[in-house]
């Protein structure tokens, strides 16, 4: 998947962003506790959301809460489009 616009919502315990696919979709980025997971929702409103299981779920369980986006999307599989917006905290 490329992902045209990445917000990063928290930077540590959990690493998170909100991003959006070059189709349009809204996915939850999340690392915490060693363990990394992509999610499709409706959109960033956490009101909207379902409990569908991770599209992408990697890592395995340890103290870690901290990840670069460089290092998530790297791990996750997910690319960043060329003319991306990245947004840090």
């Amino acid at each position: 998947m490329r992902l045209v616009k990445v917000i990063e919502t928290c930077s540590a315990c959990p690493s998170q962003w909100d991003a959006w696919t070059d189709t349009g979709q809204y996915l939850y980025l999340r690392y915490r506790s060693g363990v990394g997971t992509v999610e499709a929702q409706p959109d960033p409103d956490t009101d909207t959301w379902t409990d569908e299981p991770p599209l992408i779920e990697f890592g395995e369980p340890s103290w870690d809460g901290d990840i670069s986006l460089t290092d998530f999307l790297a791990a996750a599989s997910l690319e960043l489009a060329p003319d991306a917006e990245v947004r840090p905290m």
